[in-house]
C-alpha cells in the first residue's frame, strides 16, 4: 500500500469552480474543499454572476444557458435553473463519454488550465482559503485583461 486511497472522500485540498462566457472569460469563481461534491457549488456560482453589459437593452443578470460536466447532472439543479429561466446542458450520466469534452465545455477547461499555469496556483501554499481565493481572483483578472487587451 502506498498511502491513502486517492478517491478518499476526506482528502485534503481545494477545488476551483468557474463559470465562463462562451469565449472563456471568467464570470464567477468559487473555492471549495476537495471533498465537496461539484453539484453543491453550482447555486452560489450562478448567484455570483455579476450583471453583464449587453449590446442592447438592460444588463444581463443571469446566463442564458449553462454547460457542465457530469457532476452537475442532477434533477434538483435542473429544476432550480429552470425556475430562473436558465437552460441547463450538462454531460449526461451513463450517456456521454468522459473522453469527449464537448463543443462548449472545452472553453471552461482551457480557462481552468490558464490559472493552473501560475506557480502560485499550481499547488496551494496558503493556509487560509481567503488568501488562495485572492490569488485565483488575480489570475482571473489577468485572464480577462489579456483577452480584452487583444
Amino acid at each position: 500500500m502506498t498511502g491513502p486511497n486517492p478517491v478518499d472522500r476526506g482528502k485534503k485540498g481545494a477545488k476551483i469552480h468557474l463559470i465562463t462566457d462562451h469565449g472563456g472569460l471568467p464570470l464567477s469563481m468559487a473555492l471549495s474543499g476537495a471533498n465537496l461534491h461539484d453539484s453543491q457549488a453550482l447555486q452560489p456560482l450562478v448567484q455570483g454572476v455579476a450583471p453583464v453589459r449587453s449590446p442592447r437593452g438592460p444588463r444581463r443578470r443571469k446566463p442564458a444557458e449553462l454547460h457542465g460536466d457530469k457532476g452537475y447532472d442532477y434533477d434538483h439543479l435542473r429544476r432550480w435553473l429552470r425556475e430562473r429561466g436558465i437552460a441547463h446542458h450538462p454531460a449526461r450520466k451513463e450517456v456521454d463519454s468522459a473522453k469527449r469534452l464537448g463543443r462548449h465545455r472545452w472553453q471552461v477547461e482551457r480557462t481552468m488550465a490558464w490559472p493552473a499555469g501560475s506557480r502560485r496556483l499550481h499547488r496551494r501554499y496558503e493556509r487560509t482559503g481567503a488568501h488562495f481565493l485572492a490569488f485565483v481572483g488575480i489570475a482571473c483578472t489577468l485572464i480577462c485583461y489579456h483577452s480584452l487587451a487583444k
